[in-house]
Protein backbone atom coordinates (compact mmCIF):
# COMPACT_ATOMS: atom_id res chain seq x y z
CA UNK A 1 0.00 0.00 0.00
CA UNK A 2 1.47 3.35 -1.14
CA UNK A 3 1.65 6.38 1.65
CA UNK A 4 -1.22 8.48 -0.17
CA UNK A 5 -3.37 5.20 0.02
CA UNK A 6 -2.38 5.14 3.77
CA UNK A 7 -2.97 8.81 4.08
CA UNK A 8 -6.33 8.64 2.60
CA UNK A 9 -7.26 5.14 4.59
CA UNK A 10 -6.24 7.18 8.24
CA UNK A 11 -7.98 10.26 6.69
CA UNK A 12 -11.36 8.35 6.58
CA UNK A 13 -11.06 6.72 9.63
CA UNK A 14 -10.63 9.97 11.76
CA UNK A 15 -13.44 11.67 10.14
CA UNK A 16 -15.57 8.40 10.57
CA UNK A 17 -14.36 8.89 14.53
CA UNK A 18 -14.86 12.04 14.21
CA UNK A 19 -18.78 12.10 13.04
CA UNK A 20 -19.50 9.50 15.75
CA UNK A 21 -18.21 11.47 18.75
CA UNK A 22 -20.20 14.32 17.43
CA UNK A 23 -23.43 12.33 17.18
CA UNK A 24 -23.00 10.78 20.34
CA UNK A 25 -22.49 14.81 21.65
CA UNK A 26 -25.29 15.73 20.34
CA UNK A 27 -27.38 12.77 21.84
CA UNK A 28 -26.40 13.41 25.21
CA UNK A 29 -26.42 17.26 25.61
CA UNK A 30 -28.86 18.63 22.64
CA UNK A 31 -31.55 16.47 22.29
CA UNK A 32 -34.39 16.96 25.32
CA UNK A 33 -35.23 13.84 27.44
CA UNK A 34 -38.65 12.25 25.98
CA UNK A 35 -41.86 11.89 27.85
CA UNK A 36 -41.54 10.24 30.93
CA UNK A 37 -42.60 6.49 30.64
CA UNK A 38 -45.43 4.99 32.68
CA UNK A 39 -43.66 3.79 35.92
CA UNK A 40 -45.34 1.78 38.23
CA UNK A 41 -44.69 1.24 41.91
CA UNK A 42 -41.49 -1.32 41.69
CA UNK A 43 -43.38 -3.76 44.26
CA UNK A 44 -46.27 -6.40 43.43
CA UNK A 45 -49.70 -5.53 41.83
CA UNK A 46 -52.19 -4.71 44.48
CA UNK A 47 -49.90 -4.22 47.66
CA UNK A 48 -49.98 -1.16 49.58
CA UNK A 49 -46.67 0.18 50.47
CA UNK A 50 -45.15 3.66 52.40
CA UNK A 51 -43.31 5.51 50.69
CA UNK A 52 -41.27 7.94 53.06
CA UNK A 53 -38.52 10.79 53.10
CA UNK A 54 -36.76 12.30 56.32
CA UNK A 55 -34.15 15.45 56.80
CA UNK A 56 -31.06 14.71 55.05
CA UNK A 57 -32.21 11.82 52.83
CA UNK A 58 -32.06 13.99 49.78
CA UNK A 59 -35.04 15.92 46.99
CA UNK A 60 -37.17 13.07 45.80
CA UNK A 61 -35.51 10.31 47.32
CA UNK A 62 -38.66 7.97 48.00
CA UNK A 63 -38.01 4.98 50.52
CA UNK A 64 -40.60 1.96 50.49
CA UNK A 65 -41.86 0.07 53.50
CA UNK A 66 -44.93 -2.55 53.13
CA UNK A 67 -47.79 -1.40 55.20
CA UNK A 68 -48.08 -5.09 56.12
CA UNK A 69 -45.99 -8.42 56.45
CA UNK A 70 -42.82 -9.08 56.53
CA UNK A 71 -40.44 -6.57 55.19
CA UNK A 72 -37.21 -8.63 54.38
CA UNK A 73 -37.18 -10.33 51.33
CA UNK A 74 -39.90 -9.02 49.32
CA UNK A 75 -40.12 -8.65 45.83
CA UNK A 76 -38.37 -5.92 43.88
CA UNK A 77 -39.57 -5.49 40.25
CA UNK A 78 -38.68 -3.46 37.16
CA UNK A 79 -40.80 0.23 37.51
CA UNK A 80 -40.68 -0.21 33.60
CA UNK A 81 -39.17 -1.74 30.83
CA UNK A 82 -35.40 -1.23 30.00
CA UNK A 83 -32.29 -2.25 29.61
CA UNK A 84 -29.72 -3.20 32.89
CA UNK A 85 -27.20 -0.70 32.93
CA UNK A 86 -25.78 -1.50 36.96
CA UNK A 87 -26.37 -4.36 38.83
CA UNK A 88 -24.00 -5.35 41.82
CA UNK A 89 -22.43 -3.21 44.70
CA UNK A 90 -22.43 0.22 44.92
CA UNK A 91 -20.28 1.22 48.41
CA UNK A 92 -19.63 -1.76 51.26
CA UNK A 93 -22.79 -4.51 52.08
CA UNK A 94 -22.23 -4.35 55.90
CA UNK A 95 -24.27 -7.10 57.70
CA UNK A 96 -27.52 -6.41 58.05
CA UNK A 97 -29.64 -9.37 57.40
CA UNK A 98 -32.86 -11.34 58.08
CA UNK A 99 -31.16 -13.08 60.92
CA UNK A 100 -28.98 -10.36 61.84
CA UNK A 101 -30.57 -7.33 61.54
CA UNK A 102 -28.78 -4.99 63.30
CA UNK A 103 -25.42 -6.05 62.31
CA UNK A 104 -22.87 -3.53 61.06
CA UNK A 105 -24.37 -1.38 58.93
CA UNK A 106 -22.55 -0.82 55.29
CA UNK A 107 -22.09 2.46 52.70
CA UNK A 108 -23.50 3.13 49.96
CA UNK A 109 -26.67 1.63 48.32
CA UNK A 110 -25.24 -1.88 48.70
CA UNK A 111 -26.84 -4.55 46.44
CA UNK A 112 -27.95 -2.24 43.66
CA UNK A 113 -29.64 -2.07 40.11
CA UNK A 114 -29.94 0.91 37.56
CA UNK A 115 -31.79 0.25 34.65
CA UNK A 116 -32.10 2.73 31.39
CA UNK A 117 -35.84 2.87 29.82
CA UNK A 118 -34.48 4.85 26.78
CA UNK A 119 -35.45 8.55 26.59
CA UNK A 120 -33.11 9.59 29.07
CA UNK A 121 -34.87 8.28 32.08
CA UNK A 122 -33.38 5.62 34.15
CA UNK A 123 -34.54 3.92 37.71
CA UNK A 124 -32.29 3.25 40.67
CA UNK A 125 -33.29 0.62 43.43
CA UNK A 126 -30.81 0.42 46.40
CA UNK A 127 -30.50 -1.58 49.50
CA UNK A 128 -31.19 -5.15 47.99
CA UNK A 129 -30.92 -8.23 50.42
CA UNK A 130 -28.70 -10.18 48.37
CA UNK A 131 -26.67 -10.29 44.41
CA UNK A 132 -29.52 -8.69 41.87
CA UNK A 133 -31.80 -11.17 39.88
CA UNK A 134 -30.28 -9.13 36.46
CA UNK A 135 -27.11 -8.70 35.12
CA UNK A 136 -25.93 -5.61 33.03
CA UNK A 137 -27.02 -5.54 29.61
CA UNK A 138 -30.21 -7.34 30.63
CA UNK A 139 -33.43 -6.16 29.10
CA UNK A 140 -36.16 -6.80 31.55
CA UNK A 141 -39.84 -5.87 31.30
CA UNK A 142 -42.34 -4.41 33.37
CA UNK A 143 -42.89 -6.11 36.26
CA UNK A 144 -40.08 -8.66 36.44
CA UNK A 145 -38.12 -9.47 39.50
CA UNK A 146 -35.19 -7.52 39.85
CA UNK A 147 -34.17 -8.24 43.20
CA UNK A 148 -35.30 -8.51 47.13
CA UNK A 149 -35.87 -6.12 49.84
CA UNK A 150 -33.27 -5.93 52.06
CA UNK A 151 -31.24 -3.62 54.26
CA UNK A 152 -27.57 -3.81 52.54
CA UNK A 153 -24.93 -0.57 51.92
CA UNK A 154 -26.05 2.59 54.37
CA UNK A 155 -29.39 1.35 55.54
CA UNK A 156 -31.25 1.27 58.91
CA UNK A 157 -33.59 -0.89 58.46
CA UNK A 158 -35.25 -3.29 55.50
CA UNK A 159 -36.89 -0.93 52.53
CA UNK A 160 -36.10 -0.22 48.97
CA UNK A 161 -34.68 3.25 48.50
CA UNK A 162 -36.42 3.91 45.37
CA UNK A 163 -35.50 7.07 42.52
CA UNK A 164 -36.39 8.13 39.10
CA UNK A 165 -34.07 10.33 37.35
CA UNK A 166 -34.56 12.48 34.00
CA UNK A 167 -31.27 13.35 31.88
CA UNK A 168 -29.04 12.03 35.16
CA UNK A 169 -31.31 13.96 37.47
CA UNK A 170 -33.53 13.21 40.07
CA UNK A 171 -37.13 14.09 39.65
CA UNK A 172 -39.94 13.59 41.86
CA UNK A 173 -41.13 10.06 40.75
CA UNK A 174 -44.70 9.22 39.61
CA UNK A 175 -46.44 6.03 39.75
CA UNK A 176 -49.07 4.95 37.39
CA UNK A 177 -49.05 8.74 35.73
CA UNK A 178 -49.39 10.12 39.74
CA UNK A 179 -47.43 12.23 41.53
CA UNK A 180 -45.62 10.42 44.83
CA UNK A 181 -45.54 13.34 46.60
CA UNK A 182 -42.34 12.79 47.87
CA UNK A 183 -40.43 15.82 47.11
CA UNK A 184 -38.23 17.42 49.36
CA UNK A 185 -36.34 16.40 52.65
CA UNK A 186 -37.33 19.36 54.54
CA UNK A 187 -39.33 16.71 56.87
CA UNK A 188 -40.06 13.47 58.06
CA UNK A 189 -43.21 12.59 55.98
CA UNK A 190 -45.14 9.50 54.37
CA UNK A 191 -47.55 8.59 51.84
CA UNK A 192 -49.71 5.60 50.85
CA UNK A 193 -49.20 4.41 47.43
CA UNK A 194 -51.18 0.79 45.82
CA UNK A 195 -49.17 -0.96 43.37
CA UNK A 196 -50.76 -1.63 39.89
CA UNK A 197 -47.36 -3.12 38.66
CA UNK A 198 -49.63 -5.77 36.90
CA UNK A 199 -49.19 -8.43 34.48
Amino acid sequence: MTATRVRTVVSVVVVLILAGVAVWFVERTVRPPGPRPAFQLPVACGETWRLSTYPGHGDFDVDLYPTSGETWGRPVLAAYAGTVVRAGINGRLGERTPDNPRGPMGRGGGYWVRIDHGGKWSTLYLHLLEPPAVSEGQRVEMGDQIGKVGSTGESSAPHLHFEQLRDGEKVESYFAGERSGITHDDEEYAVNHTSANCP
